[in-house]
């Protein structure tokens, strides 16, 4: 008996290694686990990354695969990718600065695969839910250590930062807060009072840390931006004007009562006026002084850029030590455009803005999958005015697994509208 029973489950096992709803199933899991975990680990989204892509070739239908790769939302990312890579052949860089610069660019090879998954799964909502609820985590970790800074697991870290930094939190926060705006209005639409009231909760929750606790100037910047592009895409004009005025009002009792916030604003003119008078090293000073100079060097090599990997080698060529800000040696200019454009010029510019635009194009219908996907997309692009966030790990992860899958569902609901179309259709061309 026993021995049948035994028999019995490994067939079992084995038809479910052999059924492709069942590796499905994993995949799903994966990205929801990389969800969750993108917020507080690097090194867990570096193997849930991976276990992703591997949980998806046993069954995956590569011709299909391959068709799908020409898509431009897909063909873009790539070539980026790719130019990184085959820019390794004309930089001057050691060779182990060369290949360390193609590294941020693969994650980019993620994108297509999840914009071929999650066209065809279930879950992708769970997946946003799963970031969503994680990030509601860091809030309350984030406010128990800005009261006791000993409780952080990041030594010696910022008020308010249980891991990470204030930039990556900025970002996860921000994101969020601004996102729930959607099902929010949807809500209240549909007269869910209960469940509009629990997500405005949950969106205070995170604007009040980054008011109170926790203030980036990258964030302060792109919420203005984001809530705009709300407005402008799913609301009409008089709810623009009402928001707008709720916004200012929200503003000025924040500047009024949070001492963070106004010393955060006060930055940005005290540190320009440093880098003027060249009082010290401030990070806007820093970036100003990058920019300037990585115009210089894109001018040098305008079409294909000065390669992979030499970014750092040609700042230290160009470093004045009797200037504080000018004798900096970086390997990241902090914004993405110009980022790229050293290293592979024009070319490698109008890649990335190419496959920004193919992305935004994407998201242009109804629906909370299209929302999120706009959002990633324009906080991308802003953020990397003053940072690389493409290539950054944590930035870089967050706009792959959301573009990925927001893309996946949307192209999921297009191709499902448009066979219902033809059903529609169908009839009336066999009556005529």
């Amino acid at each position: 008996m026993s021995t049948l029973a035994g028999q019995s489950g490994a067939a079992l096992s084995s038809r479910r290694w052999r059924d492709p709803a069942a590796w499905r199933t994993t995949v799903d899991v994966v990205a929801i686990l990389l969800a969750l975990a993108l917020p507080w680990s690097t090194s867990l989204v570096s193997i849930f990354g991976v276990v992703l892509i591997v949980t998806m070739v046993p069954f995956l239908d590569f011709e299909a695969f391959v068709v799908s790769l020409k898509r431009p939302i897909c063909l873009a990312p790539i070539a980026l990718f790719v130019l990184a890579l085959v820019g390794t052949l004309w930089s001057d860089a050691a060779w182990g600065a060369r290949l360390y610069a193609v590294g941020p660019a693969a994650k980019l090879l993620v994108l297509p695969a999840l914009f071929y998954h999650f066209e065809r799964s279930e879950r992708g909502t769970w997946v946003f839910v799963a970031f969503l609820g994680s990030c509601a985590l860091m809030v309350i970790a984030s406010t128990i250590v800005a009261f006791d800074p000993a409780l952080a697991l990041k030594p010696h870290a910022d008020r308010g930062i249980f891991v990470k930094n204030y930039i990556d939190q900025g970002q996860e926060f921000s994101l969020c807060a601004v996102a729930l705006a959607y099902p929010i209005a949807n809500f209240v639409g549909q007269k869910r009072w209960l469940s509009a009231l629990l997500l405005l909760a949950l969106m205070l929750l995170f604007l009040a840390n980054m008011v109170f606790i926790v203030t980036s100037r990258t964030a302060l910047v792109t919420i203005p931006i984001m809530l705009a592009v709300f407005g402008l895409v799913r609301l009409k004009w008089r709810a623009n004007v009402a928001i707008a005025v709720a916004a200012i009002v929200l503003a000025a009792v924040a500047w009024t009562v949070s001492p963070q916030l106004r010393e955060k604003v006060a930055t940005f003119s005290s540190q320009y006026q440093g880098y003027e008078e060249n009082r010290g090293i401030t990070s806007i000073g820093e970036r100003l002084e990058f920019w300037r100079k990585s115009l210089h060097f894109f001018v040098e090599a305008p079409l294909i850029g000065h390669g992979s990997g030499s970014t750092r080698h040609l700042f230290e060529l160009a470093s004045d030590h009797s200037n504080l800000s000018s004798g900096q040696v970086i390997g990241n200019p902090h914004n993405q455009t110009l980022y790229v454009a050293v290293q592979w010029g024009a070319l490698g510019v109008v890649i990335l803005w190419a496959m920004w635009l193919s992305h935004l194009l994407l998201f242009r219908g109804e629906g909370l999958a299209n929302w999120l996907g706009l959002l990633i997309v324009v906080q991308n692009i802003f953020t990397s005015m003053l940072n690389s966030h493409i290539f950054d790990f944590h930035e870089g992860w967050m706009y792959v697994l959301g573009v990925g899958v927001a893309g996946g569902m949307t192209l999921k609901a297009q191709r499902l509208q448009a066979a219902a179309q033809a059903d529609r259709s169908a009839p009336l061309d066999a009556a005529s």
